[in-house]
């Protein structure tokens, strides 16, 4: 007999293997912080376990990876709404931003956390100021996070001139190289707020270190044309001039992009994040995701921060994403369920540089996995998993939420974070940011 710390049992289980495997009465058996097992349910005879949790028929799949967000902005949700990209930034969020201290960015991340680990999110990519405290707060919250201290040509609230952001980042790769939940990446903000200097210097440090090097890109038709104006290139151009691109690049946004961006980001296989709920509301554009499938480029799927989306719901963000560009091309086929939910977990996980570790259930993987309650009116009946994860399910149908095998939500309860405190102690900071606003 086969010995387990945990079993799931009773559940439709979604791989999202290479393969695709799918168990309709299935079992995943974990032991440590490692999947031990995963299988038709007649092979759970051959598992026990000090504990188990019963599926009830619910879909069992991996946790879902949002790949670009600023967790910490929680705290500004609904503060500037219906604003233009630019506007909002320098107007009211750099503002904002400037009054921000550690520990208000450690709170705002921590309501992140609960907010993700209830609607499914086992995994996020963070780019914001103050990131030792978004790291401690992951930690704290058991949550997998990547996370990189933003980078830029003005003087940061946090570390000052930017030859302290640099001293800064490599804190952060020393203090936090061996834990098991977070990645350190080098993030320079964009190439309209960055030197060329500045991207170089990045490049190399996150190249030196072997981490992800992630950045805003096209997010706008009016950034392109700033970056044409200035070095007469389009900003993927530049990158490229500068030997920026490279396999480790997550390049956030991509919506103003023409074929010579899309050739060079498919040559050095770059990795893209769609944003589609805040690329809609800033009114930034619908990136090419279609294009940049079919070229085979990697596509990964992110919220963006609370501020311009406003919520931090990867399921809601896959529906969206997938009748986005149905309506964009006029072609019901554009992006299918398929992809979208492969772009919110193993395409994720590859985009971060974690594939090997999440973003599938299989044998050795990390334990990162969520259970979806599909016996509700709004799911039923039930016919293929992949569409109603994409167009019917919600954040709030997830019942169970496992990071590293420890169960971070049961029976929609978080267990690591006390949820009504960090709400009641926000909601004190937001009288202060309002006041200030």
């Amino acid at each position: 007999m086969n010995k387990a710390d945990l079993i799931i049992k009773n559940g439709w289980i979604l791989t999202l293997d290479d393969e695709t495997h799918t168990y309709p009465e299935g079992f995943v058996a974990i032991a440590g912080d490692r999947i031990a097992a995963v299988g038709p349910a007649i092979d759970a005879a051959d598992w026990e376990a000090k504990r188990q949790i019963d599926a009830r028929g619910g879909l069992v799949m991996p946790g879902l990876v949002n790949a670009h967000t600023h967790a910490a902005m929680t705290c500004f949700r609904g503060l500037a709404d219906d604003l233009p990209l630019m506007t909002w930034l320098n107007d009211h969020i750099f503002p904002a931003e400037a009054n921000l201290k550690a520990e208000h960015v450690h709170l705002g991340t921590l309501l992140a956390c609960a907010e993700m680990l209830l609607s499914g999110t086992t995994c996020f990519c963070d780019m914001y100021l103050f990131e030792d405290a978004v790291a401690t707060a992951a930690h704290t919250a058991g949550i997998r996070a990547v996370v990189g201290e933003v980078l830029y040509d003005f003087p940061s609230p946090n570390y000052g001139p930017i030859e302290e952001g640099f001293r800064y980042t490599e804190m952060l790769i020393d203090k936090w190289r061996h834990d098991p939940l977070i990645t350190i990446a080098v993030e320079p903000h964009s190439p309209y707020l960055c030197s060329p200097e500045l991207l170089q210097q990045a490049a190399e440090l996150s190249a030196k270190n072997g981490i992800p090097l992630v950045i805003h890109v096209s997010e706008t038709a009016s950034e392109v044309k700033t970056i044409k104006e200035r070095y007469g290139r389009s900003p993927v151009e530049h990158l490229a001039e500068l030997g920026v691109l490279a396999p480790h690049l997550l390049a956030c946004h991509c919506v103003a992009l023409d074929e010579t961006d899309l050739g060079l980001l498919q040559h050095h296989d770059v990795k893209v994040v769609h944003n589609p709920e805040s690329n809609m509301k800033l009114a930034s554009g619908i990136a090419p995701v279609p294009e940049l499938l079919s070229r085979g480029i990697c596509v990964a799927l992110g919220t963006d921060g609370c501020a311009s989306n406003n919520d931090l719901d990867m399921l809601s963000e896959m529906d969206t994403a997938a009748k986005l560009h149905k309506v964009a091309t006029l072609d019901p086929t554009a992006v299918k369920a398929e992809a979208v939910l492969r772009m919110a977990t193993i395409d994720g996980a590859r985009a971060l540089g974690l594939a090997d570790r999440v973003g599938s259930l299989e044998v050795g993987k990390q334990a990162d996995l969520i259970v979806i309650d599909i016996h509700q009116p709004h799911l039923t009946p039930f016919y293929h998993p992949a569409s109603h994860l994409v167009y019917a399910a919600r954040g709030g149908d997830v019942t169970t939420t496992i990071v590293g095998g420890q169960v971070l939500v049961e029976n929609r309860r978080l267990t690591a974070l006390d949820a009504e405190d960090i709400m009641e102690r926000v909601e004190r900071l937001a009288r202060t940011i309002g006041a200030q606003n």
